[in-house]
């Protein structure tokens, strides 16, 4: 695989420099589709020429623009989108409207559904079928909606999620990228941990799509990409203010607001909107969790001139909470606890975040589009755990604090430029993303009762540049076959400052530097034999990156590992109502270092080999019932271990969900769900064994045009299950002996929770 990249730059040059040298001046149709309430713009909509069958979809400012080939009066285009209702214009027609054309909100059928013939797209129909059909009741279902992703949760939802996907133990985002609006969740050498990615800052409800893909394909996405990466998108503009209110068991309550700020007259041209959370539980666990979560977001996006295009956001989020932690089994076998009790009563934390967010998109007047982004974030965090209660301090325990103040600034910029070379239509992207964190006091201490102080183990200051600038083209030979190729060069600067003589690690005090780089290409293959089929070949290196910590102990050696990936997938639409993406994938992955925020240390990986099957299913029997099925296989193995014992620890191996929903026309509407993973190794010999799980949820609503009534039921058979799992040394107090077990927190009994909405 790496020698089919050899000849990727030179290909790259030819399709993004031809447009310059053809095509132009060449007689074109033009235009741009919005949303006939709002009037935003729309991307992602098909645009089919007739006759000829030419087909693109439009771009981020709603636009598309084609080669014209077809010169009769009876040309006319085709325009689809998932959620809107189908519409045919003529050339005529478009010229009379300014080139402009809105289209309709309608409820989404499957058998409207076309297979998109627009590269890399192949993931985005699922998505929005799943949000249109699906919804998203809560924080953790944004991230469920990735088929094939499973997330744990270890402190009732204070924390970021545990992410396991394609035979990854992704930890809390190592090895898969979130985004939000180009505002990256992610957070390099965090004091708990690389690629942190704490994503309850969302408001579920300001969400309007999902775009995810997975593999180290995209030449626009790098840092923490291996696995894959997904950008949430928040909405433009609200068609209602509406007022939320929840309760349920376990003291759980959750009121929610979402408000247009300008009047009805200005909204048409301009839109600015807040929306804001408060959440309360104190959770199923013996010892209560005094959970709480506020929320606050903010939008404006107007047109500022008669080419550009301002987007404005600012969202601040605070939690607390205390937690029960991960707790050994044999602890509950002996009776000292409960399936649902704790052993330290001071674990728990703090965190907090506030972004700012800024983008102009700019049109040019033959159709190209330069986005520029600048956004700013300042991060606090706060985390008291134990792992291994009495292991290392018989008497005061083994608790641990980590904390850290973060403040992260960056740029997003791109240009994308539509040409043709001949009949031949070409797609080009040249970007750069400059990201730079500095986190002060990154702390890493053992601590008793929280706040009291026994030893610090890390103290100092972390700074990390990275600068990505990359480059990619698609190739649209015909109307069945494109070649997408990319280019991305990725520098990281990283600064340690160490404040404390006693590190584990570092030799003294002083500043220490390493400074890596790597180039990641990609070349990718699509096949799109007609609106029902498209066949594709992904190939691409990506990279894992590792906490400045852990690279300048190794002064920069391999601290960009290369991973290799490819996909062989399709996606079918056998009949009206079904739709079905599967993919056969393999990811080689050089090494990584790893800096374990717990013990403030590095520990070292060898080369790992991964591969497996995705299955995704979409069927509709009749316009009330969506059924939709996610299976999953994957095998992976550390490459340089003897066999029996080269397991990779907590690997998930088979994953599924699946749900039926009901909607009706008079406002009833529900689902039920289930999500599973087998077992797994929790270690390298798998000599211990991380236990599956098969969890039902149940969802039901009465909505009404301005109000909505709903039930949550989650673990609707009170299955007894464990969310997380590790493998963990411990020692309870006054034992005489340490025990090697898996350690798990337990997820969530049956519990119910009742919603009231009104829109007004």
């Amino acid at each position: 695989m790496k020698h089919i990249y050899k000849g990727v730059p030179f290909l790259f040059t030819i399709l993004f420099c031809s447009g310059h040298f053809a095509g132009l001046s060449q007689e074109i149709i033009k235009g741009n589709v919005v949303d006939a309430f709002s009037r935003q713009f729309l991307e992602g909509v098909t645009i089919t020429v007739h006759p000829g069958n030419i087909s693109m979809v439009t771009d981020q400012l709603g636009k598309f623009i084609f080669k014209k080939v077809i010169k009769n009066d009876k040309s006319f285009l085709d325009i689809s989108s998932v959620g809107y209702k189908r519409k045919l214009v003529t050339i005529q027609e478009l010229k009379n409207n300014n080139h402009s054309v809105a289209l309709t909100a309608e409820n989404v059928e499957l058998q409207s559904v076309v297979v998109s013939s627009q590269t890399g797209e192949q993931f985005k129909t699922i998505s929005k079928l799943d949000i249109a059909m699906r919804g998203v009741n809560n924080s953790q279902e944004l991230l469920r909606i990735i088929p094939g992703l499973v997330i744990g949760q270890h402190q009732g939802g204070g924390k970021a999620e545990q992410i396991f996907l394609r035979g990854f133990d992704a930890d809390h985002g190592t090895d898969f990228r979130m985004d939000v609006d180009g505002l990256p969740v992610n957070m390099v050498s965090h004091a708990h941990g690389q690629g942190f990615a704490d994503s309850h800052f969302i408001i579920p409800e300001t969400i309007d799509g999902i775009d995810f893909r997975k593999g180290p394909y995209t030449a626009g996405k790098g840092d923490f990409a291996t696995t894959g990466f997904v950008d949430f998108n928040t909405r433009n503009s609200i068609s209602n203010n509406m007022i939320k209110m929840e309760g349920g068991q376990f003291t759980t309550y959750r009121l929610m607001g979402m408000f247009n700020l300008l009047p009805k007259s200005m909204q048409k041209k301009q839109s600015w909107y807040v929306a804001s959370e408060y959440r309360y539980s104190d959770g199923y666990f013996d010892h209560p969790q005094n959970f709480n979560r506020f929320n606050l977001f903010t939008k404006f996006n107007a047109k500022i001139s008669g080419k550009s295009r301002l987007m404005v956001s600012a969202t601040t989020f605070r939690s607390k909470w205390n937690a029960s932690g991960q707790i050994p089994g044999r602890a509950v076998d002996m009776g000292l606890i409960s399936f649902y009790g704790a052993l330290d009563p001071y674990e728990g934390g703090v965190t907090s975040r506030t972004n700012f967010n800024t983008e102009i998109l700019t049109s040019l007047n033959n159709g190209d589009i330069i986005k520029n982004q600048l956004y700013y974030s300042n991060a606090r965090f706060d985390l008291h755990t134990n792992f291994t209660f009495f292991l290392q301090d018989s008497v005061n325990g083994d608790e641990i604090r980590q904390k850290e103040a973060r403040n992260l600034i960056g740029y997003n910029g791109n240009y994308q430029h539509i040409h043709y070379l001949g009949n031949v239509f070409i797609h080009s992207e040249a970007g750069l993303q400059v990201r730079y964190d500095a986190t002060r006091n990154s702390e890493l201490s053992h601590t008793k009762n929280r706040f009291t102080t026994l030893q610090q183990i890390k103290l100092g200051d972390i700074s990390e540049l990275s600068m990505a600038p990359y480059l990619a083209s698609t190739l649209k030979l015909n109307e069945h076959f494109s070649i997408n190729a990319g280019l991305r060069f990725d520098q990281f600067f990283h600064q340690y400052k160490n404040k404390l003589e006693t590190d584990p690690v570092l030799p003294g005090l002083g500043i220490y530097k390493a400074n890596a780089n790597t180039f990641s290409p990609k070349l990718n293959f699509f096949y799109h034999v007609n609106n029902r089929l498209q066949i594709y070949l992904n190939t691409g290196k990506g990279f894992h990156s590792n906490d400045s910590r852990s690279v300048v102990v190794e002064k920069g050696f391999l601290a960009l590992p290369s991973a290799y990936s490819a996909d062989l997938g399709t996606v079918f639409k056998p009949a009206n109502n079904i739709i079905i993406n599967a993919a056969a994938w393999y990811i080689y992955l050089q090494r990584e270092f790893v800096y374990s925020g717990d013990g403030g240390f590095v520990e070292f990986s060898g080369k790992t080999r991964r591969f497996g099957v995705d299955f995704s299913g979409r069927y509709e029997p009749v316009k009330s019932l969506y059924f939709d099925i996610d299976a999953n296989y994957a095998r992976g193995r550390a490459v340089d271990q003897a066999v029996g014992k080269n397991y990779i620890p907590l690997a998930p191996v088979w994953t599924s969900s699946a749900g039926l929903t009901y909607t009706s026309k008079n406002g009833l509407n529900g689902s039920v769900r289930y999500r599973f993973i087998g077992d797994r190794p929790a270690n390298e010999n798998y000599s211990l064994t991380a236990k599956g799980y098969f969890i039902t949820d149940a969802v039901i609503n009465f909505t009404r045009p301005l109000y909505e009534i709903g039930l949550v039921i989650n673990n609707i058979f009170n299955e007894r299950w464990k969310e997380t799992q590790f493998e963990t040394i411990t020692r309870l107090k006054n034992e005489p002996a340490p025990v090697d077990e898996v350690c798990f927190t337990a997820g969530t009994p049956f519990s119910a929770k009742l919603s009231f909405t009104v829109k007004f």
